[in-house]
């Protein structure tokens, strides 16, 4: 009977990004079942504080976080328009402090949407936070519910990406072979015209000493 190696533990850090609180969340597990909870906690900063300063806070914490948990992937939320287009700014900017801090170190970045997170967690992309939250403890078995919103927010992100990784990587199309070169067809064009010119000088060889010598030698 042939034995099956089971799949190895999978450890995703969530990030929900915001200015005033950034939500991080670490989950470990497979797909398809239940997963782990590694941490929870919050970012927070004042906005009495200049923006650089506030990002220079958020990644100091992600890093942080990367070098205690060593995750193997990075699950961040996707900024979805809003009427408060500051508050947009404000997401936006966290959540590419976010990714940065991941590519710097090499680990895959995934991009989800809050309705991606919603229905990977409750089933419904409509669900309200209390919802998710719910959720996220019932899945993480949490005798309390994570504080503020935006930890439950993270972790949900997390579960979210560690169920739907394989999905999102059997939908990737076929990596296509790479077009060659102009150098790179230069010199095959070199090498096959070399080839052509020794194949045609080795046959104008054979042929003379192929050719019978008249009266033989003295």
């Amino acid at each position: 009977m042939t034995q099956y190696a089971p799949r190895p533990p999978s450890r995703v850090f969530g990030i929900d990004p915001g200015l005033t609180r950034c939500g991080l969340g670490v989950v470990e597990g497979v797909p398809g079942r239940p997963p782990t909870l590694v941490a929870v906690g919050v970012v927070r900063t004042d906005a009495d504080e200049h923006i650089a300063a506030r990002l220079l806070a958020i990644e100091e914490e992600i890093e942080r976080w990367l070098t205690e948990y060593r995750p193997d992937t990075v699950a961040v939320e996707r900024v979805f328009s809003q009427h408060n287009v500051r508050t947009v700014m404000g997401t936006a900017q966290a959540g590419a402090v976010a990714i940065v801090c991941a590519a710097r170190r090499g680990l895959p970045v995934t991009l989800h949407t809050p309705s991606e997170v919603k229905a990977a967690v409750t089933g419904s992309g409509r669900a309200d936070k209390d919802q998710v939250t719910a959720m996220v403890m019932r899945l993480l078995r949490m005798s309390a519910p994570p504080r503020p919103a935006d930890a439950a927010d993270a972790l949900a992100l997390a579960i979210c990406h560690l169920w739907r990784a394989p999905a999102l990587k059997a939908r990737q199309p076929p990596a296509r072979p790479a077009k060659p070169t102009a150098s790179t067809a230069s010199t095959a064009s070199t090498a096959s015209t070399a080839s052509t010119a020794s194949t045609a000088s080795t046959a104008s060889t054979s042929a003379e000493s192929a050719t019978p010598v008249v009266g033989g030698a003295r």
